[in-house]
């Protein structure tokens, strides 16, 4: 009987994956090339959901006294013998992760990152009888890893023991193996952007600062190290002086291949579960994204596609990695948008490009100071991928895929409404404009609202996508009415009317269904949604609700331009 080979959703621990039956990628080349282009600190950033995890967990598994060779084996890195010699299960690792250090205050943050850097010590129990440490250095440990409940702590001093904590840690177990320590840290720059959040920046950068300070530059007991995050925090602002120090960002040519799974890597999961038919939209869906010299596709969305196709063969994409975080960066943006800032949106959102000048290289108090820095972060965070290089740190930049622009177009959709239910008065005036069956009223407020936004007109997007588009911005509106009940897409008569909306207070229905006109003749896009309505019966629904006035709107949109004609019974 063939193994079923399980989907590796939110798997990111190494020797899980490889001893439960989970699908793995091999990215154990990373190893190697570690190995091969040494630096003493490596600093790798890419967007959330690329696998910095997981890669993570692989090197400490790797590199950590007791290894279990049997993890590697058929791997990339099992060829590399003589680095596995050398290397494989030689050194303690002290293996942290700050993804959980979020709080809404600096007191709650500093207890998180207690915590974290406690469970921690707590795996090297070895250090409490230890023949080779001193009794003062066996009560250090105690009191590193001694809990709150057990010793009442002023923050001062919960401090300044996470200050000193790794290079302490990194120390104890130097003197225990006689072996110099690998130090892992998984998403440095939460805790920063949280307490950037929250208004606690100054105490956390401080905090950090002393803490990766100890661990990584005086540490004369550091064999490497290796972090992983997000965003390239400025150098100066925690790395300072680290002089053998190695930033490997979403630019860079070094380790391109080891993040994300390349087209081969996607082409030989789908054979493997023979899904190859779905090829073409897995690729327009979640392809795109280009780190170094390398196009990757983004790793959750594969997984997730992949596990949602073998239950339902006919499944369609979804924006898997939009539901996995918040779009704060993208809303920041349309914020402090200009009208420059909406022009490079419709390039973009229509399949352009556009050149902006990128720095990696900003503190957290400067993500937001301009659009200039908001592309920046866009860039660095996944939702851009750079099309080519144009001058130094200059790039034109496009969206990668289907996804993202899924979430652009949501997004820009979610800001537009919000806009627009601030001018209550403007709102009243265009919902009483359908219920009084003014068109002419209707077309002009809603080609108003229309200008104020981006045309969504991209060619590689279907028209009944385009047309959702619209529907979206109309129900929205109309929505401002809290005594009107609307119905979306709702079954009437021979089949799924756009909108239907029931006013009780004055009995009257109305039907609206629009259309995406590809040319300039709105008129008889107008013509063909009145058709539909009339022999769809779309009215029925509300003749059976006893409404005893139906206004009926074909509306035609096109860019940022629409018609609105209407039929009444």
């Amino acid at each position: 009987m063939k193994t079923v080979v399980k989907m590796p959703i939110g798997i990111e621990d190494f020797e899980k994956m490889r001893t439960e039956g989970f699908y793995y990628v091999d990215k154990t080349g990373m190893i190697t090339e570690l190995l091969n282009n040494w630096s003493e600190v490596n600093l790798f950033t890419r967007p959330r959901r690329f696998g910095k995890s997981l890669n993570m967990s692989m090197l400490k598994y790797f590199f950590s006294f007791g290894c279990n060779p049997k993890l590697f084996d058929g791997l990339a890195i099992s060829e590399e013998k003589e680095l596995c010699e050398k290397y494989m299960g030689k050194f303690p690792v002290i293996s942290i992760t700050l993804k959980g250090v979020e709080a809404r205050d600096y007191e709650g943050a500093l207890s998180m990152l207690h915590y974290e850097i406690q469970e921690e010590a707590r795996r090297f129990r070895c250090l409490s009888d230890s023949s080779q440490l001193s009794e003062e250095d066996k009560k250090e440990y105690q009191y590193l890893i001694r809990s709150c409940s057990e010793r009442i702590q002023k923050d001062s001093a919960k401090e300044g023991q996470i200050r000193k904590s790794l290079r302490l840690l990194s120390r104890l177990l130097r003197q225990h193996y006689g072996q110099k320590v690998i130090l892992l840290i998984d998403e440095y720059d939460v805790p920063l952007d949280k307490a950037n959040q929250y208004g606690y920046y100054e105490e956390m950068i401080d905090l950090i600062r002393s803490l990766f300070g100890q661990a990584l530059k005086t540490n004369e007991h550091l064999f490497f190290a290796v972090l992983t995050g997000c965003l390239r925090v400025a150098k100066e602002s925690i790395f300072t002086g680290l002089n053998n120090f190695n930033v490997i960002s979403v630019t860079s040519t070094q380790f391109d291949e080891h993040f994300g799974f390349s087209d081969a890597e996607v082409k030989a999961m789908l054979e493997s579960y023979g899904l190859e038919g779905t090829y073409s939209l897995m690729k327009e869906w979640y392809d795109g994204y280009r780190f170094g010299n390398t196009d990757v596709y983004c790793p959750w969305d594969v997984i997730n596609y992949v596990y949602q196709l073998r239950s339902d063969p006919e499944a369609r994409p979804r924006a898997f990695w939009m539901n996995s975080s918040g779009n704060a960066i993208l809303r920041t943006l349309l914020q402090k948008a200009t009208s420059q800032t909406m022009e490079d949106l419709d390039q973009l959102v229509n399949g352009l490009s556009v050149t902006k000048k990128i720095s990696e290289e900003l503190t957290y108090r400067e993500l937001y100071d301009s659009t200039d820095h908001l592309w920046s972060v866009l860039f660095t965070t996944g939702y851009l991928t750079k099309k080519r290089e144009t001058a130094l740190n200059t790039y034109e930049l496009v969206i990668p895929n289907q996804e993202i622009r899924t979430i652009f177009t949501e997004q820009i959709l979610s800001w537009f409404q919000e806009e627009a239910r601030k001018d209550a008065p403007v709102l009243d005036a265009f919902c009483e404009a359908f219920s009084s069956g003014d068109p002419a009223a209707a077309e002009r407020m809603f080609s108003s609202y229309l200008k104020k936004t981006i045309s969504i007109r991209d060619t590689a997007v279907r028209k009944e996508k385009k047309e959702n588009f619209y529907h979206g911005i109309l129900l929205g509106l109309l929505s401002h009415r809290g005594d009107w009940i609307l119905s979306s897409n709702a079954e009437s008569g021979k089949g799924y009317s756009d909108i239907l909306i029931r006013i009780h207070s004055i009995s009257v229905g109305i039907v609206i269904e629009i259309k995406y006109s590809e040319s300039r003749n709105l008129e008889t896009a107008c013509r063909q949604a009145l058709k539909q309505i009339e022999e769809k019966n779309y009215a029925d629904q509300l003749i059976e609700d006893d409404m005893s006035t139906i206004l009926k709107y074909g509306i035609a949109c096109r860019r940022n331009t629409c018609m609105v004609k209407m039929a009444k019974t």
